[in-house]
């Protein structure tokens, strides 16, 4: 490898280090050290994102673009490295990192292109009307203006995609918002040579260094100090609901609230009417155990749940889902915490009344074969835990009476980033009946399809209700996810040579 690690933070431009370190916890290769993060080094990196913002926030957007074209160059320069660095450390796939550092690089330069356009701005103008009878108007402009620095967190299951330079800092920088990153500690290598590529393009393009900062972590009050910053003026983040929420409650009590923009938990169900399963179970229910197992199930959009319709065809595809499923050998899980929780939810499932164990996984340290259990319609109506998410390679088929209580299950579910119906023309009417409601349940509903895959494209939602995320109106992936970052500001009769450029 030709990176040289300094275990060290990255503070507007200035590596800095300190004697108090924690080690990392690969799945394979070496054990590094880093500095560990303080509230200390989280003040002087979101008051370096503030003075950057009296700059930046008033950048050209083509000199933006111009920066997060640098980063996706920077980030690719360093590609083998983080490919070699990011897989040991979380067990991923070569491969999928090298997927996941093209997606990566992919949204940075979406953004750019967005963002040249100009249309994100949303820019609208009320000419005056100084004759108008009984009152004139006003000449009113509007336009999407940054917020100021915002704090992300990073992502344990994307090491690049959904933490350092992922979504969350591609569309704040794009915005015109310093970031401060609070790094993971199950990828701090990974996380300290993307902000190297980061810093190396700010250097590039010579913005102000404060725009970038990345406090690794450590210690749990690294990400409280963040959030509860008063410079700080929004917070992004992917991970679990508790830890999402307990940071989603400090942003509310702060003395001056923020949006925190939480991506949390979903089940993610899918809904197999009857014709299609009559004719494609066999087909669906390969196609569900490749997604469901897809990187050990550590996918936010991972498909936990189906439900089914109680038949012959039902039958064949659960005997055909637990034939495929049983054929999964032992997957790499991102950490021995991930493994620890993925074992305790199972055992908890498999207490709960009315549900059997159709596969028992062999889940060793930090390898696991997928779980599948079963259930019925009437006993998941009864039983809240059983929706709630476990994360990894664990499904649940859940046999519904008949179309009514199909139609039940999808009133209980709670907000989900996804959910899916699997159809054919004969089942259109029960498919009518259900799609209003998934409309109200989830931000992205699809047909026919599985929902691992995120596209990164204008129309994609990554979001949905509470607990799915903490902001049903905002998404973490597509160019609607740099609104997040942004506010309406109205200039009347404001002189045109003061008015932001992009009024003129």
């Amino acid at each position: 490898m030709a990176y040289e690690f300094t275990g060290k933070h990255l503070i507007a431009g200035r590596w800095v280090g300190g004697e108090e370190t924690f080690a990392s916890s690969p799945a394979e290769g070496p054990v590094r050290r880093f500095s560990v993060g303080s509230a200390e080094l989280v003040d002087d990196a979101v008051r370096a994102a503030e003075q950057a913002f009296e700059t930046y926030g008033y950048s050209s957007r083509a000199e933006r673009a111009a920066f997060l074209e640098a980063i996706a160059e920077e980030i690719d320069a360093r590609g083998d490295d983080i490919t070699e660095i990011g897989s040991g450390e979380t067990g991923l796939p070569k491969a999928r990192l090298v997927g996941e550092r093209g997606r990566t690089v992919g949204q940075l330069r979406l953004f750019a292109s967005h963002i040249l356009k100009g249309d994100y701005l949303d820019r609208r103008h009320d000419a005056a009307l100084p004759d108008r009878q009984p009152l004139p108007r006003s000449d009113l402009r509007l336009m999407q203006r940054p917020i100021g620095p915002v704090g992300v967190f990073g992502a344990s299951n994307f090491p690049l995609a959904f933490s350092t330079a992922g979504g969350d800092t591609a569309s704040a920088l794009a915005a015109g918002c310093p970031v401060v990153v609070k790094g993971h500690e199950a990828h701090p290598g990974t996380a300290e040579i993307v902000a190297a590529a980061i810093d190396a393009a700010i250097r590039r393009t010579g913005v102000h260094p404060g725009v970038f900062s990345l406090v690794q972590g450590g210690r749990r009050d690294v990400g409280t100090a963040l959030v509860q910053h008063p410079l700080i003026k929004a917070v992004g983040f992917t991970g679990s609901l508790a830890g999402g929420r307990a940071l989603f409650d400090l942003c509310t009590r702060r003395p001056e609230p923020i949006p925190f923009f939480g991506e949390l938990g979903s089940v993610n169900p899918m809904f197999l009417l009857p014709e299609a399963i009559a004719l494609r179970g066999e087909a669906i229910a390969k196609g569900w155990v490749g997604s469901l197992t897809m990187g050990a199930g550590q996918f936010c959009t991972n498909p936990g749940i189906v439900v089914l319709i109680e038949s012959a065809a039902s039958d064949a595809f659960s005997k055909a889902a637990e034939q495929a499923l049983s054929a999964i050998g032992p997957q790499t899980m991102l950490t021995d915490g991930m493994a620890d929780a993925y074992r305790k939810g199972a055992t908890k499932i498999a207490s709960a009344e009315g549900v059997r164990t159709v596969l028992t996984s062999t889940c060793d340290l930090r390898n696991a074969t997928p779980y599948l259990f079963t259930t019925t319609g009437a006993e998941w109506l009864a039983n809240h835990a059983l929706g709630e998410e476990v994360f990894g390679p664990l499904g649940m088929i859940v046999t519904v009476k008949d179309a009514d209580e199909m139609v039940a299950v999808a009133r209980s579910l709670e907000g989900q980033l996804t959910a899916s119906l699997h159809l054919e023309a004969a089942d259109q009417r029960l498919a009518a009946r259900l799609l209003p409601i998934l409309e109200r349940k989830a931000g992205r509903i699809l047909a026919n399809g599985f929902p691992t895959g995120v596209e990164v494209a204008d129309s994609m939602v990554h979001g949905g209700p509470y607990p799915a995320s903490t902001n049903f109106g905002a998404t973490s992936v597509g160019t609607m996810a740099i609104r997040r970052f942004l506010r309406p500001v109205c200039y009347q009769d404001i002189p045109v040579a003061l008015l932001p450029e992009d009024l003129r």
